[in-house]
């Protein structure tokens, strides 16, 4: 399911400032999971700090966001600035849907003057990417289909 959070950075918070909220909120939202470790999406997060900090600084995380995908927790995050991020009421609580994880990444947005530097930052690390990330699931819990095909074919079969 597609969840938003919207960070204030400037003139709330230095780039640097706003890079440690967005990582502590990847990090505890991957931490609900039992098989998964808020230490290493902390340490990825560290690990894509500098091109994070550049990404904020020149604002490309107001457009395009850093998505975590996670289970059933597909988050963008996205900043922002000014009047705007002073009047912002930010939800920077974890994201539901993580506690039954087993894997995840962190989508890097690659906005054309940072291309190269996201590319080998997401190389450097194996839960970063700097590929678009998967469109989100749209089913509800709901959906599908009314008849189980398989199940007939197999009353049928065993009469």
């Amino acid at each position: 399911m597609l969840r938003t959070r919207q960070v204030a950075a400037s003139p709330v918070r230095s780039a640097s400032g706003t890079w440690a909220v967005i990582s502590d909120l990847v990090a505890d939202t991957v931490a609900q999971s039992s098989m998964l470790s808020r230490d290493e999406a902390a340490q990825a997060m560290s690990a894509a700090e500098a091109v994070g900090r550049m990404l904020i600084a020149a604002g490309h995380l107001q457009q395009y966001p850093i998505t975590l995908v996670a289970g059933k927790v597909y988050c963008e995050i996205t900043t922002v600035f000014g009047t705007a991020a002073l009047m912002l009421e930010e939800n920077l609580n974890p994201v539901p849907g993580a506690a039954g994880a087993d894997d995840y990444v962190i989508h890097l947005p690659s906005p054309v003057p940072l291309q190269e530097l996201v590319k080998a930052t997401a190389d450097g690390h194996a839960r970063l990417s700097d590929a678009v990330p998967p469109a989100p699931e749209t089913k509800t819990a709901n959906a599908g289909p009314l008849i189980d095909i398989e199940a007939l074919r197999r009353s049928v079969t065993q009469r």
